[in-house]
């Protein structure tokens, strides 16, 4: 591949730059893919046919994958107690001062 003439600028030096760091990471990423996509399907072909003919699968082979970082950070949610469970401001008005007496 030629290479090609370019000025001699701190633009043109941060534009490589920036290109490097660009592909760079696109490496970095499709390398983790890879990485995430290792392992066999689940539900095998075996298991799916199987399946289409009637039987029952309990538990899938298993597909050789780590397991997913993302299930452990997850939280089952919880119904609040009855009541709101926050405070409000209450304020008690003032008593009304009775009304004069007709003389």
């Amino acid at each position: 591949m030629a290479e090609t003439k370019t000025a001699d600028n701190p633009n043109t030096e941060a534009a490589h730059q920036r290109i490097a760091d660009a592909k760079e990471a696109t490496e970095r990423s499709r390398a983790e893919y890879a990485d995430r996509m290792k392992g066999k399907p689940t539900p095998t072909q075996e298991e799916n046919d199987l399946a289409a003919e009637g039987a029952h699968i309990l538990e899938h082979e298993h597909d050789g994958s780590d397991p997913d970082p993302h299930v452990a950070a997850r939280k089952t949610s919880e119904a609040k107690k009855p009541g709101g469970g926050y405070e409000t401001r209450q304020a008690t008005a003032a008593p009304r001062p009775a009304p004069p007496k007709p003389s």
